[in-house]
């Protein structure tokens, strides 16, 4: 058996966090810094890192019973389990090998007993080779021009990740302008459209069974609007497919060298490291690509080699699962400060809301315990003009990541400094708060009223995990993006579920089909009352 199941609940480790948590649970973090080893103890330096896990709601003790938990679950053997390539997606029958896709020529990885790596490596040659000769002009359109935009055509990982990854590196941009369609929102196709030229625009479908409807009804719109410019014969030389399904694809009318395979052991919403990157590879050029190639494979190695007491992303899976299941935390939130990460807390939704939202255990029995956590977030400082008047001051505790950088890429500039003073002051004002006799004295010495006292309290004692990176480059967010990965891995292996399938989006795109039949032959079949009186009203428009 892949991995073993083994229920958290059961295990000594829960029963002592239980007890402990009784005993700590009203604790102030700022009396855990009279431990003179608190910031060592609670803080990781790698690389180009720096995380600081010490403003947290737990101690020395809370560290080793969440330790004592991973060891209990058999998170190490689960690791190296995952890295194997053994097919610990049990549900799908499935290796889960993201990782591998990060892989260097010298590596081998089994699946099914078969070394996948020389595969690998030579479709990220044929990214390379792609990319080139689009960004050298070798590659052009139907018309000879050459290509000046690119336009990635997929929905969930096919374009979150790119998307989100495109967005943060644009300072590395090449001189491609990269564009995508995700959503079967024809408004949203026709609007993208409007600002493109056929002639130089190179448009990639991302679909690894090449019948998703959103992706294939779109590419289908994009397809007729590129025939009623160009011709039919225009199609081979403005389209690209990333999929596994070859007869689609040549039904599609995409020539074979523009096609680049899927592998299943792959999942979606981690697929920007396999062809899904291609969109990524064309937008910074494919150095850049493989510099956040090699940013992730560091964070792979740090991750299956470091001591879990050292792990970063174990440290962030045990203290989020202390949250979640012991203070009854529901959401965690993401605030970077870098406008160019403005997509994370969206990419980081799907990746760990669709991985671990699931109440069926790995024995198939119901989980009586909360599993997957909300995240959201966005970027400082806007953030702290919107939704942190809640964390400060309302009556949710929600523990935060901050991600700041050392370095801007814009010169070393004043603003950046401003940008940093407000990183740094936030984690510590949610920290420390602000007392009642703190806040009557500022009133008392600027003679206004005492009535606003409660008003201007904060409480404080808020948790944060701050990571400060020396600079956003593609290595260091190759690193940050697979932290988060092994992040959901760990919690996973920890709440004894699957984490890699996501039968929970099918449902509703089942009942979608029917529904579509019914708009379009103006019919109504079985629904509930409400179902059946929208539909109906929706048919009425004039």
């Amino acid at each position: 058996m892949a991995l073993k199941n083994i229920s958290p609940t059961d295990t000594i480790a829960w029963k002592n966090l239980t007890n402990h948590f009784e005993e700590i649970k009203n604790s102030k973090i700022l009396d855990f810094f009279q431990d003179p080893k608190r910031l060592s103890d609670f803080s990781v330096s790698w690389k180009n890192f720096y995380a600081d896990f010490s403003k947290n709601r737990l101690d020395r003790k809370t560290l080793g019973l969440l330790l004592d938990l991973a060891k209990q679950c058999n998170l190490e053997n689960a690791i190296q389990s995952q890295f194997s390539g053994k097919k610990i997606n049990k549900t799908e029958n499935r290796s889960v090998l993201h990782s591998a896709c990060r892989c260097i020529a010298s590596d081998k990885i089994l699946v099914d007993g078969l070394n996948v790596v020389p595969g690998i490596i030579d479709d990220r040659k044929r990214i390379k080779s792609f990319s080139d000769k689009v960004l050298n002009g070798q590659i052009t359109g139907s018309t000879g021009k050459k290509i000046t935009d690119v336009v990635n055509i997929g929905i969930g990982g096919s374009d979150l990740g790119p998307r989100m990854v495109t967005e943060s590196l644009k300072y590395y941009k090449s001189r491609l302008t990269s564009h995508f369609i995700s959503n079967v929102d024809g408004d949203h196709v026709y609007e993208v459209l409007k600002t493109l030229n056929p002639e130089s625009t190179l448009f990639i479908v991302v679909s690894k069974t090449f019948t998703t409807q959103e992706t294939l009804t779109n590419a289908t719109t994009i397809k007729s609007w590129v025939i009623s410019k160009l011709g039919k014969k225009s199609v081979e030389n403005h389209f690209v497919a990333v999929s596994s399904n070859e007869s689609a694809i040549e039904n599609f009318g995409i020539k074979k060298e523009y096609t680049f395979s899927m592998n299943d052991w792959v999942g979606g919403r981690f697929s920007i490291w396999s062809s899904v990157g291609l969109v990524i590879s064309l937008s910074i050029g494919f150095e850049n690509y493989n510099k956040l190639l090699k940013g992730a494979r560091l964070a792979d190695d740090h991750f299956k080699s470091s001591s879990i007491e050292k792990n970063i992303p174990v440290l962030m899976g045990l203290i989020s699962i202390w949250y979640n299941n012991f203070f009854k935390c529901e959401s965690e939130a993401v605030i970077s400060y870098s406008e160019y990460l403005n997509k994370l807390p969206s990419y980081l939704q799907q990746s760990l809301m669709e991985s671990n939202g699931k109440n069926i255990d790995r024995n198939g029995k119901n989980i009586k315990y909360q599993t997957g956590n909300i995240v959201w977030g966005n970027t400082g400082t806007n953030s702290q003009h919107a939704f942190f008047q809640l964390i400060h001051q309302g009556t949710k505790l929600i523990p935060c990541d901050f991600i700041g950088f050392k370095h801007p890429l814009h010169n070393e500039n004043h603003q950046h400094d401003i940008l940093m003073s407000n990183f740094f002051a936030q984690t510590e004002a949610l920290l420390m708060g602000k007392s009642l006799e703190k806040v009557k004295a500022e009133l008392k010495a600027k003679s206004q009223s005492k009535e606003l006292a409660p008003y201007k309290v904060f409480k404080g004692n808020i948790p944060s995990n701050t990571f400060l990176i020396d600079k956003l480059n593609p290595e260091s967010l190759g690193s940050l993006i697979a932290f988060y990965e092994h992040k959901i891995f760990v919690q996973g292996i920890i709440w004894n579920i699957y984490s890699y399938d996501q039968w929970g989006v099918e449902l509703g795109k089942q009942l979608a089909s029917s529904v579509l039949n019914e708009i379009e032959t103006k019919t109504l079949e079985n629904h509930d009352p409400s179902t059946s009186r929208l539909i109906k009203f929706y048919n009425t428009k004039e």
